[in-house]
């Protein structure tokens, strides 16, 4: 039985610094920029190069049979969003076994990301309504990429693939081309990492390598519900000033959410913006070139390659080149969306970046606060 004095005594005070006047306060402060500056070890160099090297076969492969199959048309499908090479990207730390199976899962999602926005687009869906699309497949990918423990590069690879078939392919028959296409590229991923997987350090039985543990269904789902209203948010901005890939903030939004605190949504927010505005310009001195499809296939090589190499010891160098090979990969797809491709690409990591992090602060919890204050304190002291 509850006692008179229990039922009167005062709820637990708030801890100290937790408003999100306070968070915004925290993460606008220079220790912030500095802390987003900061090199950091991966965790397996030799699994990087290997991660590196699989997804840049199976990319280069992808483009060559595409590219001289009877559906050169199709050629965007097999590696624009790097629907063969992102899937390898999946698992790198994982044992064999078990990599084989996150693979084959994470090319399952890129093939439904795909066939589900290139089914809405070619059924007539407005462009307010492909952008809710999107949205909805950043909020089920998360959950997904959660519940089945795929763990890095998360569902922005995801929506990457679904912004990729945002345009109507023109016929059903092209809607199942699409999805035929990305599944070739998530078969061949599968198959070059099956035999090329000896090369990593495979995670022992002990779990040498760290991994994130286990979240409650309802954690996920609050998850899932934040990140899809950000990519709406981001995407729908761009829409509203006219550019015609808002498909990229939403990326921009999802890849910034997927922070597991706050310091660290902020950080990737400030990596992904400094990292896409050089990697822009590098994209814009290639494209002015006109280079051959070729050159186009070697440079996309160069930098998928590099990217898994360099992300690892800061998120911003891997933006540097995941950027360029991304337009690269968009003006094999649409040659003649060349023009301001760059520079949009910039506005709407912006846009992407800033939302996120505006809406990390605004939905953030008590403890998501709390835990950034006791940060702050420790790298204070």
């Amino acid at each position: 039985m509850i006692d008179e004095d229990d039922r009167r005594s005062p709820a637990p005070a708030r801890p100290r610094g937790t408003t999100r006047a306070n968070a915004a306060r925290y993460l606008l402060t220079p220790a912030q920029l500095e802390e987003s500056l900061a090199m950091a070890a991966p965790l397996s160099v030799r699994n990087a190069v290997v991660a590196g090297m699989q997804a840049t076969l199976a990319v280069v492969v992808a483009l060559a049979c595409f590219h001289y199959s009877p559906w050169p048309q199709l050629v965007g499908f097999g590696a624009l969003g790097a629907l063969g090479a992102l899937a390898s990207l999946f698992g790198r730390y994982a044992s064999r076994v078990r990599r084989r199976r996150m693979v084959f899962l994470s090319a399952l999602l890129l093939v439904a990301a795909t066939f589900a926005t290139s089914m809405a687009a070619q059924a007539g869906a407005s462009s307010t309504m492909m952008v809710l699309v999107l949205a909805l497949v950043a909020g089920v990918s998360t959950v997904a990429v959660s519940s089945w423990r795929l763990g890095g590069p998360g569902a922005v690879i995801i929506v990457f693939a679904a912004g990729a078939a945002l345009g109507a392919a023109g016929s059903w028959e092209a809607v199942f081309a699409r999805a035929a296409a990305a599944a070739a590229g998530g078969a061949l991923a599968w198959i070059i990492c099956v035999l090329t997987d000896r090369l990593r350090h495979e995670e022992p039985a002990t779990g040498a390598f760290p991994s994130d543990p286990p979240r409650p269904m309802r954690h996920r789902l609050i998850a899932a519900g934040r990140i899809a209203t950000g990519a709406a948010v981001a995407a729908l901005l761009a829409h509203a000033a006219g550019w015609q890939h808002p498909s990229w903030a939403a990326i921009g939004a999802t890849a910034v959410m997927q922070g597991g605190h706050l310091h660290i949504t902020m950080s990737r927010a400030l990596q992904r913006m400094a990292g896409t505005v050089v990697g822009a310009c590098v994209a814009g001195a290639i494209l002015a070139q006109s280079p051959s499809f070729w050159a186009v296939v070697g440079l996309i090589a160069l930098f998928q390659f590099v990217t898994e190499i360099i992300i690892g010891y800061n998120y911003a160098l891997g933006q540097i080149t995941v950027t360029p090979m991304a337009l690269l990969m968009t003006h094999l797809a649409a040659p003649a969306m060349a023009g301001n491709m760059a520079l949009e690409r910039v506005f709407d990591t912006i846009v992407g970046a800033a939302a996120g992090i505006v809406l990390a602060v605004l939905f953030s919890s008590l403890d998501d606060r709390a835990y950034l204050a006791r940060h702050r304190r420790a790298a204070g002291r």
